[in-house]
């Protein structure tokens, strides 16, 4: 006997994202959270990236200007989005509601192991690897100051007393630098995987729209009242798609735009450093790893953006597919008019400029080429 698939639950897919935010001092009953959200304000979200330019901007030499200023660029854009993220939780969290009532629609076993099998999987293998990408550099961050030797700071950075003066002064600000990149990089989880995450589930349900479009008039013996009455629920479940897609936008809307800022400022100065300042074999591999990475880091959010979009131009055919033959003349009226509406092209831009989609992503790769081939041509 074969087992059926389990219920569509898409909160256990946000499960470790709420998770960050706790860790945050957010979205938690613990009493000493105001303390806490306080204190990460402060020292990690405003100060953090204040430090870094201050220090980056005392170093003598040009080239440490650049070596510092790609992870200067990056504390900044990732303090910037984790503010414009704080400031929509109210849209966050409106959207997993619309999705919650989307998930009771699919009750079909061919909906639910299409979620399943592909949906969830994709969007927990996208939590998991900027997971796994952001603690690795991390980790290999704090071993170049443990086992580096010498006394030197994780990042260049501006404190109000003398860094090297003692040992303790050192050491607490090579903890502080730690801690404060550690929460920066919990910041940047909450940033960077919640767009590529959201945009992937809600492709998914779009496709399970489709798929229950396309059975509409096509079951055993169907009444004119059963087909009429799964138009109308098909219709309301694309109506609640679009309001998630209003809410993405309104999200979306000025924190990924700096992700497109933050990209390119960092493919620039990479680049710069790379081919001018870059003294060693090991040197020029981190920063060329650290360059592709950049570039990578959009492609996840590209991707599933454009998915949407494939997806959404496929509720048409899926509406015309389905058994209206036979059907009297308000139904197929109302159905012209939905296939009407699904032709609308649908797209999510950062800043209400740039389509987050792979057109942007190969348009990030083309100016980092062109930056290479000017760059080579001044070298």
């Amino acid at each position: 006997m074969e087992t059926k698939p389990p219920v569509i639950r898409s909160e256990n897919i946000y499960r470790v994202y709420w998770f960050y935010w706790r860790l945050l001092g957010l979205e938690n009953d613990f009493p000493l959270r105001h303390v806490l959200d306080i204190l990460i304000t402060f020292f990690v979200t405003i100060w953090y990236p204040i430090h870094l330019i201050v220090g980056v901007f005392s170093e003598r030499t040009l080239g440490d200007i650049c070596k510092g200023l790609p992870i200067t660029a990056a504390c900044f854009f990732c303090s910037f989005k984790f503010i414009c993220f704080r400031l929509k939780l109210k849209e966050i969290k409106a959207i997993e509601i619309l999705l919650k009532e989307l998930d009771q629609r699919a009750v079909s076993d061919d909906e639910r192991e299409y979620f399943n099998k592909n949906t969830q999987k994709e969007a927990n293998f996208i939590w998991a690897s900027f997971l796994v990408a952001y603690n690795l550099s991390n980790i290999s961050a704090i071993a170049s100051v443990l086992f580096g030797g010498g006394h030197q700071l994780l990042y260049p950075g501006w404190f109000p007393y003398d860094v090297q003066a003692t040992e303790l002064r050192f050491w607490l600000s090579v903890a502080y630098q730690i801690a404060g990149v550690s929460l920066a990089i919990i910041q940047n989880l909450v940033n960077d995987s919640y767009p590529p995450m959201t945009f992937c589930v809600v492709a998914g349900h779009v496709r399970l729209l489709a798929m229950r479009l396309r059975r509409i008039g096509h079951d055993e013996k169907p009444t004119k009242v059963a087909v009429a009455r799964k138009l109308f629920e098909s219709i309301e479940d694309h109506r609640k798609l679009m309001k998630i897609i209003d809410l993405l936008r309104s999200t979306m809307n000025i924190s990924q735009l700096g992700q497109f800022m933050a990209s390119g400022i960092n493919i620039s100065i990479t680049l710069v450093y790379i081919l001018f300042f870059a003294e060693n074999l090991f040197s020029v591999t981190y920063y060329a790893v650290y360059f592709i990475s950049m570039v990578l880091e959009l492609f996840p959010c590209c991707y599933y953006g454009t998915l949407i979009s494939v997806e959404m131009n496929s509720l048409t055919y899926a509406i015309y597919s389905s058994n209206w033959l036979g059907m009297d003349r308000k139904y197929c009226r109302t159905l012209l008019m939905f296939m009407q509406l699904t032709l609308t092209q649908v797209q999510i831009k950062a800043g209400g400029v740039i389509a987050i989609g792979m057109n942007a992503f190969f348009a990030t790769v083309r100016l980092a080429y062109s930056f290479f081939t000017l760059a080579m041509s001044l070298r």
